[in-house]
């Protein structure tokens, strides 16, 4: 069997798709020696890279997920859905981080991201290091994404809560400030009609003295700011192959 029919047995065993780490981690299934070499790695980008030039076998379908060339990919979730737009924003948040070369965390590992994939799919990390006392760890464990430094000791860099409920926004701001005395960044990612709720809330103590760390993000512009990094890192791998 060859790399390409290697890397095409892992998408069927996931109904058509997977993630790039997906198809490190199973392609010695079906490719024995595909860990062989040091640069192994690098040879599977290759080899992915070049069917997707070619536009033979493989499609890129996001930021870190592959699929066979004929597979149809998911339409976005509508926002009415909370349940399913939750989820995938979540999705979304995990794989910018990944992009960007953090360690990522999700609350909610087990629900479908998109195309097949859940988050922990996704999710670099399965557990939240003990980077402080079990009490705040205990409740950083709820939060819905958060950002850890990929190098030294792990510590939480950037926290994203998704806030499909205005009722939910009040529990998302407390889960964040359990993290107030680390170098955190805090965004909140909600539909751009709770903005106004949220310009209110930021206002009151006890948030008011940590408004400055605080970001609102609507799902418009989580949503742009991916397919727009999916897109130039696509040309980037043309370019630079």
């Amino acid at each position: 069997m060859t790399k390409v029919e290697a890397i095409k047995k892992v998408l069927e065993d996931n109904n058509g798709t997977a993630t790039l780490a997906e198809i490190y981690n199973n392609i010695e299934k079906y490719y024995p020696e595909a860990k062989s070499s040091e640069q192994w790695e690098a040879g599977i980008r290759g080899v992915l890279y070049r069917e997707i030039r070619e536009k033979k076998g493989f499609k890129k379908i996001g930021l870190s997920i592959y699929a066979l060339n004929d597979y149809k990919a998911e339409k976005k979730p509508q926002e009415k859905d909370k349940i399913r737009m939750h989820s995938f924003i979540e999705g979304i948040c995990l794989e910018l981080g990944n992009f960007k070369d953090f360690q990522t965390y999700t609350a909610d590992s087990s629900v479908l991201y998109r195309d097949n994939i859940h988050l922990n799919q996704i999710a670099t990390m399965k557990e939240l290091p003990l980077f402080s006392y079990p009490e705040i760890i205990q409740e950083a464990k709820r939060i819905d994404v958060i950002w850890f430094n990929a190098k030294g000791y792990k510590f939480p860099q950037k926290v994203f809560e998704v806030v499909d409920s205005i009722g939910t926004l009040n529990g998302a701001f407390n889960r964040s400030l359990q993290l107030q005395d680390f170098r955190t960044e805090f965004f909140i990612v909600a539909p751009e009609k709770h903005r106004a709720k949220y310009n209110q809330t930021i206002d009151l103590a006890p948030y008011n003295i940590n408004k400055e760390r605080f970001t609102f993000i609507n799902y418009e512009e989580i949503t742009e700011l991916y397919e727009n990094t999916a897109k130039v890192n696509k040309l980037e791998s043309k370019l630079f192959k």
